[in-house]
C-alpha cells in the first residue's frame, strides 16, 4: 500500500528533527510539527482506504 509507504517514510524522515528540537532548535521543531501533520493525513488515507476495502468487501457479502 501506497499511503503506508509514505507513512514509514515520514517518520523515519522526522526522526532527526526530532532530536534536534528536543534540544531546543526551534527551527528543527517547525519542522517536527510540519511533518506531524503530513504523518497525521498519510494516516487519515490509510484509514480511508481500509474503510473503502471494508465497504466493499460488505457489499460482496450481501451479494452472495
Amino acid at each position: 500500500m501506497e499511503a503506508y509507504e509514505k507513512l514509514k517514510r515520514l517518520v523515519a524522515e522526522v526522526e532527526e528533527d526530532l532530536r534536534k528540537a528536543e534540544g531546543g532548535n526551534k527551527a528543527a521543531g517547525t519542522r517536527v510539527r510540519q511533518t506531524m501533520q503530513d504523518i497525521k493525513g498519510a494516516a487519515q488515507e490509510i484509514r480511508e482506504a481500509i474503510l473503502s476495502l471494508r465497504g466493499k468487501g460488505e457489499e460482496g457479502e450481501a451479494k452472495k
